[in-house]
């Protein structure tokens, strides 16, 4: 029988190698189109910037954990610990803004022409660069209070008032700091997670709306196809699912690991579902996101990267000429 730590081993490398090898090709992809002058969608701004971050909570979280479980708790010192740690809690902010602006830019796409949403779907492009900008000042500036109480292991010394984290520990002065720290951390992920969580809903309601009238319209050879609204509320259901699971999970881990004695086993399925999402998410969007192969495509030379396929073309059919110039510009 494999030993349970060999297991953990074999589980944060499988996890950090698969995870980067997936965001890494999505952010090759995206600059050899930037730099080769092709035209990319607005949206890809933002899915390259969730490719890095996650790339970023990879190699800053299940990395130096699977590098804990080989019993490599001293690789780091102090100011080692302070970056890693640094790095992967902007990384881990980063994500979960970017889903939130990926989530609500799609909501605003798909949403009916009405003289509300036309304006704000002609204004949405501009918004893009600059929320991404903000969004990485504000982690970035969020997470400097973490590193006043960061340390290495080697630099433990006041181990009643030490939080062990594998490579790193944290100073914990009182329950009152920690309470501070906790809304400081918890309320603006917990504004993101339900403004994803109703973005998400509003989508899925508004496709499948689309789908019931697309199926009225068309033969029933056709209806028995995939309709591409279909695929993209099952994107969006398997995205957002995964996301938002292995966020709770991890979040009621950590909320335990604060109230009790952490063990080693709290420690790595923390890390191992906090590092779930960044590991499958590139896939997901790589299997389900039809653009993204035409990019692949055009890279090896075999066609267009804008080449419209019939499916695409039917749904943009079934939403007008307008609709159809704004869905062709994000998606």
């Amino acid at each position: 029988m494999i030993h349970m730590d060999m297991l953990l081993r074999i589980a944060f490398f499988s996890q950090t190698v698969i995870g980067l090898q997936g965001n890494f090709f999505l952010i090759f992809l995206f600059t050899f189109m930037f730099f080769t002058g092709q035209r990319l969608r607005s949206i890809d701004l933002i899915l390259a910037q969730l490719a890095l971050a996650n790339s970023l909570v990879l190699l800053f979280k299940a990395f130096p954990q699977g590098l804990a479980a080989l019993g490599m708790k001293n690789f780091l010192d102090d100011i080692g610990c302070k970056i890693v740690f640094y790095l992967h809690r902007v990384a881990r902010g980063l994500s979960l803004s970017m889903t939130c602006i990926l989530s609500g830019l799609q909501a605003i796409i798909i949403s009916p022409n009405n003289t509300m949403w036309i304006v704000l779907k002609a204004r949405v492009p501009k918004y893009i660069i600059s929320s991404s900008v903000l969004s990485w000042i504000f982690h970035m500036l969020q997470n400097i209070i973490v590193l006043e109480n960061l340390q290495g292991p080697r630099g433990t010394r006041n181990i009643s008032g030490t939080k062990e984290h594998g490579y790193c520990s944290i100073n914990v002065a009182n329950d009152i700091s920690a309470s501070i720290h906790a809304i400081v951390f918890s309320f603006p992920d917990a504004v993101l997670m339900a403004f994803i969580s109703f973005t998400s809903g509003y989508k899925i309601y508004l496709l499948q709306k689309h789908h019931k009238r697309v199926q009225q319209m068309h033969t029933v050879h056709f209806a028995t196809q995939a309709f591409p609204e279909a695929r993209a509320t099952k994107m969006i259901l398997l995205l957002v699912s995964i996301f938002v699971t292995f966020y709770l999970l991890n979040a009621i881990m950590t909320a335990y690991m604060h109230s009790m004695t952490l063990r080693p086993w709290m420690l790595h399925s923390s890390a191992f579902m906090s590092s779930f999402f960044p590991m499958v998410s590139p896939f997901v969007l790589i299997s389900s996101d039809s653009q993204i192969r035409r990019y692949y495509n055009a890279v090896h030379g075999r066609r267009s990267p804008h080449t419209e396929t019939y499916l695409d073309l039917n749904i943009f059919s079934c939403f007008g000429q307008r609709d159809k110039s704004h869905w062709k510009a994000y998606i």
